[in-house]
């Protein structure tokens, strides 16, 4: 498994981790949340619930639109050599980098709310919110950086074209890749 696979069953994790309290007990959260012990009003048990649904809808997407859950009619089409890629050109996953750009914004916008919350409120879960949150949003932004191209590598020298030489030359790299080839 590589790290795009791990980012999409680690976002779909996490947004299940986080929905299932807010579908099964919203009362438990709001008792929580709140100064005063009370009952939650029919209100604050909707809007719990709809997010607890809308979070859990949210991981089944990121793994359905980035292809790491194949969509074909039977088991038998599919090829168990075929990789999954963020490639813009892939037909497996056509929608692989947006879903990843998205919830790694996502992610990263959650951390930032979580630490704000906590440096104000002194809350702990707020840090294990912001941990959590914060761990998923570097590996997208690992995976955007790095597991969204294709390399570019010479027939020639067998070095990747997209580096450049400037301020420096590396001779020594470029020389010892060709006695290789």
């Amino acid at each position: 498994m590589d790290v795009f696979q791990s980012y999409c069953y680690g976002t779909a994790g996490w947004a299940a981790i986080q929905s299932l309290p807010l579908i099964i007990s919203p009362t438990m959260i709001v008792a929580m949340l709140s100064p005063e012990v009370r009952e939650a009003s029919e209100l604050e048990v909707y809007f719990s619930r709809s997010l607890g649904v809308t979070l859990f809808v949210l991981g089944v997407l990121t793994m359905l639109l980035t292809g790491v859950v194949p969509l074909k009619a039977s088991m038998s089409d599919i090829n168990a050599s075929e990789a999954v890629t963020t490639s813009t050109n892939d037909p497996k996953a056509p929608y692989a980098l947006p879903t990843l750009v998205i919830t790694m914004l996502y992610h990263a916008s959650a951390c930032f709310y979580c630490y704000a919350l906590w440096t104000s409120l002194g809350v702990s879960a707020f840090m294990l919110g912001c941990i959590g949150s914060g761990a998923l949003a570097a590996m997208g932004l690992w995976c955007v950086l790095f597991a969204s191209s294709d390399g570019r590598i010479s027939r020639k020298t067998g070095a990747d074209k997209r580096t450049s030489g400037f301020p420096f030359k590396n001779q020594k790299a470029h020389s010892e890749i060709k006695k290789g080839l």
